[in-house]
């Protein structure tokens, strides 16, 4: 059986676990960071007090979502207003011009967005920050919150601003490194068949992990293939020094499942 190694972070991991699982795989939990959210974030609960300032709300993965709907829950809690400004339910009143639009960088953003009651404005078709440019329509002298994690890519606020836009930056959560599991760095020892990278932060940290503990990253037991989300994540994987790689065509989980499994076939 095809083992996949899976770096994400534990909390995410479980659905795409439950998916190689599924289609026939073995997927081998080794997470290499975990998402630290910013506490008592004073500059973000003042931006959702004030949201009507900002034209849009640009969200660039999940964990933003996740992060930023706690501190609404909490301010909502204080004023409910809070939320109905947001969710545009107000008054029950229509979604205009001006009314503060939301974008997700991708489905599994978008999805997150959802299960919290607000549908997304814009999706691009390409899932990577600068592509969200195309959506935004005539930024200038407008305001746009951008809820980031501390070493996001800076491409998506550069753009708003040479556009004449106002990138409102908010550092909303941290990636650190993840404690070591060890019966997953034990099937790594033993040899895997995949290694899954979801972001350029996998990439850095499992690289760290791995040399901490006497392997060679780049020359691993079974010489394992390197599937990763997108291209920035592949940039970064080939900057390590990766070779064998493979890119999802979707920049998803559900893309990296069905690249691996088309591989599995030829």
């Amino acid at each position: 059986m095809t083992r996949i190694l899976i770096s994400r972070p534990r909390a995410q991991a479980d659905d795409f676990a439950d998916k190689l699982r599924s289609a026939g795989f073995e997927p081998i939990l080794f997470p290499v960071i975990e998402i630290c959210p910013i506490e008592n974030n004073t500059e973000l609960e003042n931006a959702i007090r004030n949201i009507e300032k900002y034209a849009w709300v640009a969200f660039t993965s999940v964990n933003a979502v996740n992060v930023v709907f706690n501190v609404i829950a909490s301010e909502a809690k204080q004023s409910p207003r809070v939320l109905g400004r947001l969710l545009r339910t107000e008054e029950r009143r229509p979604r205009n011009d001006s009314a503060t639009k939301v974008a997700a960088i991708g489905p599994k953003t978008a999805d997150a967005l959802r299960k919290h009651g607000l549908e997304p404005d814009f999706i691009p078709d390409e899932y990577i920050g600068e592509a969200l440019m195309s959506g935004l329509g005539n930024v200038q002298g407008k305001w746009f919150l951008l809820p980031r994690a501390e070493i996001a890519r800076a491409e998506l606020p550069e753009a708003i601003s040479k556009a004449g836009g106002i990138a409102h930056e908010i550092i909303v959560y941290r990636t650190l490194p993840a404690s070591i599991d060890m019966d997953g760095l034990t099937a790594l020892k033993s040899g895997v068949d995949v290694i899954t990278f979801t972001s350029a932060s996998t990439v850095e940290n499992f690289f760290a992990i791995c040399t901490q503990n006497g392997l060679d990253p780049l020359s691993l037991p079974n010489n394992p293939l390197v599937a990763c989300i997108g291209p920035i994540t592949e940039q970064a994987a080939r900057e390590a020094g990766f070779q064998n790689l493979i890119v999802a065509k979707e920049y998803t989980t559900d893309g990296l499942l069905e690249t691996i499994t088309r591989l599995e076939k030829s």
